[in-house]
């Protein structure tokens, strides 16, 4: 009984991790409210046959199968049609314009002023005076588009030429290399050793994340004791 058990629980999980890898990696606050009604539905669903043994392992996966295929078509509907996405997830409603706050579309979302004000305070707008619109997406979450003289300034407005940032990749990650990442940047284990006790350290070992971007800056955290960001000699970052 007890292996059965266990067995039945294996199966039913990577069935479910699977299902769930190919619907996509959104966090529960970005899915639409289909996706998220299927999610807990398949959750529920996979708890009974990983304990009820009398049940026929095929009859839980088949209703979960089921359900997923019902998320494909109804993915495969709200990305081909217009209509079809309005129905199922609805459409993004404003909820703040230039005339202030608008009454009737909280009414409608079934939102009070509280519930506005939090979520203003998650996108980092503490004063109704500082936005311009707000809009309630249909995943639940707030997009604010603050009054110009809120908005942060950038390098544009101030006329400021900026380099491109560069993308680091993890070539050491726990003392160990990733392999794939250091054949990507076309270097060798002599280059970070040498990198390495240029910066202190001597051992790889000893390491707990190493990364280096396009540009040549290399990120040292070691298992003990305060990172080092340095400039290497490394100029080759054009294959990433």
């Amino acid at each position: 009984m007890t292996y059965t058990l266990i067995a039945r629980s294996i199966i039913i999980y990577f069935l479910v991790l699977g299902l769930l890898r190919l619907m996509g990696k959104r966090q529960i606050g970005e899915m639409q409210p289909f996706e998220l009604v299927i999610t807990l539905i398949i959750a529920d669903l996979a708890t009974v046959p990983m304990s009820e043994t009398a049940l026929p392992l095929i009859h839980g996966i088949i209703p979960i199968l089921t359900l997923a295929s019902l998320h494909y078509i109804l993915s495969l509907l709200a990305r081909k049609s217009l209509l079809a996405r309005k129905i199922l997830n609805g459409k993004p409603v404003i909820v703040i314009d230039p005339n202030g706050i608008n009454y009737d579309a909280l009414k409608h979302l079934n939102m009070n002023f509280s519930d506005l004000q939090e979520l203003l305070r998650g996108s980092g707008y503490f004063n109704l005076e500082e936005v311009l619109y707000a809009i309630m997406q249909t995943n639940g979450t707030l997009s604010v588009l603050p009054k110009a003289a809120f908005a942060p300034l950038n390098a544009q407005d101030l006329q400021l030429t900026k380099e491109e940032a560069s993308l680091p990749i993890i070539i050491v990650a726990e003392g160990k290399l990733i392999a794939s990442n250091v054949e990507l940047a076309k270097i060798d284990e002599d280059f970070i050793k040498t990198e390495l006790e240029s910066s202190g350290f001597l051992n790889i070992k000893d390491i707990s994340l190493i990364t280096l971007n396009t540009k040549g800056k290399m990120f040292i955290q070691p298992q003990k004791g305060k990172a080092v960001s340095r400039q290497t000699s490394y100029n080759g970052g054009t294959n990433w």
